[in-house]
Parts: C-alpha cells; structure tokens; sequence
C-alpha cells in the first residue's frame, strides 16, 4: 500500500478551481505542512519571519441559485473597488471594476432536455457518519463521493465511474439484491439550468464562473434581505458551480484570519481568555483536519454548524484576536496527527465518545467524561447506559460546570400530530419505506451508551416499528437539543396518550470541549492547555510541523485484500 505525502507548499501551489476529488479514493492519505503558521489578515501586521499560511476554502455561501429569488451583493470598502475576473463569450480573460454588484440568477434553457441522475447510495444527518457510510460501500467494491444537496447529507456512487444509465441500474439492482435497502436512484429531466448573472454599466454579464478580489481584501458580502446581513470578509471570493446544479460563493482566506471569523462567534468574544485560546487551538485544529469535506464541491470548509461557524471579521475583537495570535501556530494531536477537534455547546453535564454519538471507530482522546471538578456522580457504579440512572442524572441541577447554562437542563412538550410530521418530513427525506405512517403509538428508547446518548429508539407506527439511531433522534424531531433525553408521555385522564415531553440535557453533541464548560474552567483559574487536557485526554498540545499528519484515511478492506 502506497503512502501519499502533501505539504502546505504543495497544497497552495494548486490553482483555481482547487481539486480535491483525489481525497476521496485515495487508500491511504497524508498532509503535512512546512510552516509554523502565522497570522495574514488586513489591519495586522504579518509577524517576521512568517512567508506562508495555509489557505482555506470555504463557502461562505452554499447552493445559490437554489431559490430563483436569490441575490448576493458584494461591495467594496470605502475608497476601494471590486475587480471582478471572469472568461468572455469569446473566451478571452476579462476584468471589470466596480464599486458594488449583486449577483442574480437567470434561468439558461438548453437546446434539448437532457437526463440528469445518479445512484443515491445512503442519506445521513451528518459528514461524519455519512463518512463512515462511504468507506463500507467502499468495502464492497463501490466507488463513492460523498455530497451534501441539502442540508442533509448523502453517499453517491461516484458519477465519473457509474457514468452509463446502463451500469448505473446494474448497480442499483445488484445492491438491492444484497439487502441493502437505503439506495435509489435519483432521477430528474432538467430543460434550463440556472446562470449566475449581474449587469454593469447597463451591460448583462452571465458567467459560471467568477473571481472577485479587493485591493484592501476586504469585501462585504450580503445574502440575506436587511443591510444587517452584511459580513465582512477577508481574502478573494470565486463563485463557482457546484454537484448540485447551483453555486457556492467560495472565499478563499488564510487559516489565521479564517480563526478571526470562527472563534468570536462559537465561543463568545466576552468569554474568558483560557477559553478562548482553547476554543482557537481546536477551531485551528479541527479545520485543517477537515479539509476534504467538500471535494465534490471543489473546496473544502462550510461556514456554519455542519463544519465550524464563519461570519468573517465584523465580529472580531481584541480579546479573540489576541488569543488567536497568542496560541498561533499550536494545534492538537494524538499519535502524531491531528485529533478530531469536536465540540458542543454545552454537555449537560458529561461528554459523549465518539462512536456514542456517530458511526465509526472510537478515538482514544474522546471519551465520556464527567464534566464537572466535584464528586457528583460514580460511573462505575451507576452506569448511565441504564433508564432510570439517566432519569436521576438529569435530576442533577448544581455541582456541575455548566449549570449557569440555561440549555443545561431543558423540558419541551411536543403534540402527537406534531411529532407525527415531524416523523414523516424527515423518512420522506430518506426515501424510507415507512414514511408513509399516519399514527404515532409509543415511542421507546431501547439502547444507550455510557454517557447517557441514545443509541436507538423505537417509534411505533400504524405502519411498522421506525428505529431510530444515535443522532437521528435529533434530525427526525424538533425538540431534542441534544440525544441525552429521556421520554415522558403526555395522557388525557382516560389515559389516551397525547403528546410526549422530552427531558434532557445539552446543546449539541457532547464529544469533546463543552464550551460552557470550557469558561467556567477558566473562571476558576485553568490554563487554555488544562481545559484541553481535560476534555480530550491523552492528546498532546504541540506547534504545527512537518512531521504531523493531518488526516488519514482508514484502510478499504476492498483494497488491501
């Protein structure tokens, strides 16, 4: 088995669009880098001694022109103008200068329809389950690509080796013969596509793609309806289509400056310093170890929670900038690679581990950890893989690090007609068989992890038994801030049931840093690398250097067999 090896030099030599699609079957991958990192961002000087910083990919603006309404204004800063670069009809390079354009999509029809499709071989809540997904089908002998449409995410059969209708249903078919029933095919005619356009000086211009930059680097993006909506971001922005049949406005920035953007707005700019330093050192972390989330996409982060928050820089603040600045460079690792960085809001009051949460193998420095500096609760003895253990836990309210948090504790009842939508809008979403139920009869949890999380819960219909899986329960119903709850029926007094209230703990997943949790550590005087010590046991806090691995992919049985 071969070893690839990239470096950061190697990485940014690589010219617009970058491509990435090479991650995805490559059997065994490794990144490394050449250079300390160092801040890159305008109003900040670049230290000495700093030549390079690695550049990120990042949509800030994903699947435009997925509404026909959709609109993006991008304007300068005062004094300065927008250079907008782009091929001709003729295909000659051309340049436009402005102050302010917004971006408008036309609908382009074709000479004649043609068939667009392919082999959807599962759905998935999230990238990291969906990426466990693909290295089993991988296992099987299928070439994949992993993709997100919507907000969901997808596996598909690679569409440049399954590009024959022929060989696509042959696959279909031969899937389905096995018994596995999550894959379709998804087929459309499309008879127009959509066309980014834009009009200057009462000229028309629609292009697909387009690169816009600023003497300053500083551009103000606006997709939303209010002048409110504005972001300011630093670095080149390129829309560019995506596998979708729509656009991402992509914005090319470096990683310390992308940081300026994440940090204030996962943790909060007014949390206190050793948070926020743990919060850039795993924000760091975590992004160059996702780098491959997007390859189908042609870059390589999102800007919101299925990746890391990104707003850019109009919420940068001197306490973040400096912490930023302060841990530059530092990133966390576990047998010399990065650690997947994960992080929640809040725990409820224990860490989940990796595989409580999502499908894969465990990582050893994400385990279940009590969060907590007093002697509330003994795992060894009352484990809460048990019902009524997580009921008493629950009924926990002080002693715990996060207990000022408001979402710490929470209760939300929900209507039986309500949750029964609930149900169906999110098994239609997965083409599944039973997303045609009328009624909810009970709902059950049947299976949890040691951290509490639910590992599967059933819901009884008038059409068969729905099991759900780890964080499904959060996709497929409103309530649940986190998969650490527990069910209580809501029953007329003729005991009909009417609803169900969900009782839980958390926001989000739980694996890894609380960030609640993370300031109240500091609060009481822990240091940036005790809180990361105690929330990702056995990782090592070291400078980033030629040696670490950024990520790797598993072994495909398929291949080495």
């Amino acid at each position: 088995m071969k070893t690839r090896t990239y470096n950061v030099r190697e990485i940014q030599k690589r010219t617009q669009p970058r491509v990435w699609a090479w991650l995805i079957n490559s059997c065994h991958i490794v990144v490394t880098v050449t250079c300390v990192l160092g801040i890159g961002t305008a109003g900040l000087t670049q230290q000495r001694g700093v030549k390079d910083d690695v550049e990120l990919q990042v949509g800030i603006v994903q699947r435009f022109g997925e509404d026909l309404q959709d609109r993006i204004t991008l304007e300068a800063t005062e004094g300065d103008r927008l250079t907008l670069r782009f091929l001709a009809g003729n295909m000659k390079p051309t340049t436009l200068a402005v102050e302010k354009i917004q971006l408008q999509i036309a609908m382009q029809p074709l000479p004649e329809p043609k068939l667009e499709e392919r082999v959807v071989l599962s759905n998935h809540p999230n990238f990291e389950t969906a990426e466990d997904a693909a290295n089993q089908w991988r296992s099987r002998g299928i070439q994949v690509e992993i993709a997100q449409p919507t907000n969901r995410w997808q596996v598909w059969a690679r569409r440049d080796v399954y590009s024959n209708a022929v060989v696509r249903r042959l696959l279909l078919q031969t899937i389905q013969a096995q018994g596995m029933r999550t894959a379709y095919l998804d087929t459309k005619v499309i008879d127009r596509v959509p066309k980014v356009f834009w009009a200057v000086n009462g000229l028309g211009y629609n292009r697909q793609n387009v690169e816009i930059s600023a003497q300053t680097g500083l551009i103000r993006v606006n997709a939303g309806k209010t002048p409110r909506s504005a972001r300011l971001y630093y670095g080149s922005l390129k829309i560019q289509p995506n596998a979708y049949g729509n656009y991402t406005l992509v914005n090319q920035v470096p990683l310390e400056t992308y940081l300026r953007g994440v940090v204030p707005y996962e943790i909060g700019a007014g949390a206190p310093r050793a948070a926020v330093e743990a919060q850039a050192i795993i924000a760091r972390t975590y992004a160059l170890r996702n780098l491959r989330r997007f390859a189908i996409d042609n870059y390589e982060l999102c800007a919101d929670v299925h990746c890391q928050v990104y707003f850019g820089l109009k919420g940068a603040t001197a306490n973040t900038d400096r912490a930023i600045a302060t841990t530059r460079g530092l990133v966390l690792t576990y047998d010399n690679q990065l650690v997947d960085a994960l992080y929640s809001s809040t725990t409820g009051g224990i860490t989940a581990s990796f595989s409580d949460v999502w499908n894969g193998p465990d990582r050893p420095y994400l385990q279940s950890v009590l969060d907590t500096t007093k002697n509330v609760w003994d795992l060894s003895r009352y484990s809460l893989a048990d019902e009524q253990n997580v009921r008493r836990f629950i009924g926990l309210k002080t002693g715990f690090n996060e207990e000022r948090e408001s979402l710490f504790r929470w209760r939300y009842e929900s209507k039986l007609p309500d949750i029964t939508q609930q149900l169906q809008k999110y098994l239609a979403s997965k083409k599944h068989p039973l997303a045609n139920l009328q009624s909810i009869q009970k709902m059950e949890v049947t299976e949890r992890a040691e951290s509490g999380r639910i590992l599967q819960m059933n819901v009884h219909t008038d059409r068969g038994v729905v099991e759900l899986h780890k964080e499904e329960v959060r996709s497929a119903f409103k309530p649940p801030r986190s998969s650490f709850f527990y069910l209580e029926p809501l029953k007329n007094p003729n005991q009909e049931l009417l609803g169900y209230a969900f009782v839980g703990a958390g926001f989000g997943h739980g694996v890894g840093l609380s960030q609640t949790g993370a300031s109240q550590l500091a609060r009481l005087g822990w240091s940036s690398q005790q809180i990361l010590n105690f929330y990702y046991p056995g990782a090592k806090l070291e400078p980033l250097n030629e040696s670490i691995i950024f990520w790797q992919e598993p072994p495909n049985p398929a291949k080495s067999s």
